[in-house]
This record gives structure tokens, C-alpha cells and sequence, in this order.
């Protein structure tokens, strides 16, 4: 048994992950949080196209026309698109010992912490990101549109106290794949991408914000590399 380390683990892909490798990974490694037995971890992904149905995803709200690939993600939630382009991060902490100031078994602090964290990160973009009551997920004024639409995702699970699953923020991606779903559940609303903000923006400047917003939140973390010195 390896020593348990406080630490969190920040790993940032540079490649796209496949998804139902992703869901075995984060099953097994929860697990081992929860046995004490590795570091508590933030992983930033990107998937192919693909649709995820949550625990309350509705089968009418599945219209796929581009016949992708779809997987039950066993997280909160309705439908989600996941794609290129857009930054997925799991985070995969124990809630009974989670990083200051996020209180101990307190889920709902840790859906507005994950919020206030997308919110954080998109203000070191210029970009004013707030929350809706009733509407899962952090939203903006669409710059082309002039109408709220949503520009990040919110969807987790907690097993025995350690949390997967995670959030998606849209850097990237081809909006027209969000058609084949209804978001959420929601159909007033529309999604939107720091693309049509910044049309010159990277991966690698959203996964700084992304950093830097986590950092001045919840604190230092520590790079995957590091995870070998710990074990």
C-alpha cells in the first residue's frame, strides 16, 4: 500500500482520451482515494464526439444525426456533448479531507465551488461567466447572439465520498455537434465557445485560466510527474 498523499495531482493531456477508458480509469482510481492509496487528482481530457446520458437523461432529448458514438456515464445530469475542442476536467478528490475552503461532506459547496471555479477561470479571459438558478452549468452573454448561452458544463458523482466526473468548458469545439442533444434538458438556451470571444484562442490558454483559477481558489497543486515521488 503506497502512502496517501494531500497533494493534488493537476495531469493535463495533450492528446484525446477514449471515453470508456476514461470511466474505467476514474472507477479504479476513486477507489484507491478512497483506500488512502494515491494522491487526489484533477485530470484534463478531451474525448471524440460522443453524447453522455446522466442519471436524469430523458431519451427524447437524443436526437443524434451524426449517429455518435453515446455512453451511460452514471454522473448527475441530463445529455452532454463531449468533443474536440472542449476541456474536459475530472476531479477526483476525497469530500471527508477536500482542499480549503471547501467544507468536508458538503456536496452542494462542491457544485458551487466547481462553478465559482469556471467563473474565476473565464474572468481571466474576459469573459463574465454567472450561474442561473434552476440552470445547471455557467453561462455568459454570447457575443454574436446577445443572448445567455452556456459555455461550461457541471456534472459529477460521488462515490463513498470521493467525487468523478466533472465539468466541460467549450474552448473550441464544432457547436453544430450541441444540435444532436438537448442540452440539458434545456431548450431556451444555446451554448457558445471562448472561440467566439477570442477567435485566436488555444487549448493551452484555457488550460492556464484553467490552472490559475483552481490555484487562487482551492491552491497549489502538483504536476502529474510528481506523482511517481508521492507513490
Amino acid at each position: 500500500m503506497t502512502q496517501f498523499c494531500k497533494e493534488i495531482i493537476w495531469q493535463c493531456d495533450k492528446t484525446s482520451s477514449s471515453y470508456p477508458d476514461a470511466l474505467d480509469f476514474m472507477q479504479n482510481y476513486v477507489a484507491a482515494i478512497h483506500r488512502k492509496e494515491t494522491p487526489q487528482r484533477i485530470w484534463l481530457t478531451e474525448h471524440p464526439p460522443l453524447y453522455t446520458a446522466g442519471t436524469s437523461a430523458k431519451s427524447e432529448d437524443l436526437l443524434n444525426p451524426q449517429n455518435y458514438p453515446t455512453y451511460d456515464a452514471g454522473r448527475g445530469g441530463q445529455w452532454t456533448y463531449h468533443g474536440p475542442g472542449q476541456r474536459l476536467a475530472y476531479v477526483m478528490l476525497d469530500l471527508t479531507q477536500p482542499p480549503s475552503p471547501l467544507p468536508a461532506r458538503d456536496i452542494r459547496a462542491f457544485v458551487q465551488m466547481l462553478e465559482k471555479w469556471l467563473i474565476t477561470t473565464l474572468s481571466y479571459m474576459n469573459i463574465e461567466g454567472f450561474t442561473r438558478e434552476g440552470r445547471i452549468g455557467v453561462w455568459c452573454i454570447d457575443p454574436h447572439t446577445k443572448a445567455e448561452a452556456k459555455i461550461a458544463a457541471l456534472g459529477i458523482r460521488i462515490s463513498r465520498w470521493v467525487s468523478w466526473h466533472g465539468i466541460s468548458l467549450n474552448v473550441t469545439p464544432n457547436l453544430e455537434d450541441f444540435g444532436g442533444i438537448i442540452p440539458c434538458g434545456i431548450r431556451e438556451y444555446g451554448v457558445t465557445s471562448l472561440q467566439r470571444f477570442n477567435p485566436h484562442i488555444t487549448m493551452e490558454d484555457a488550460d492556464q485560466a484553467l490552472l490559475k483559477g483552481w490555484t487562487d481558489i482551492f491552491g497549489p497543486t502538483l504536476p502529474s510527474s510528481a506523482l511517481t515521488q508521492v507513490e
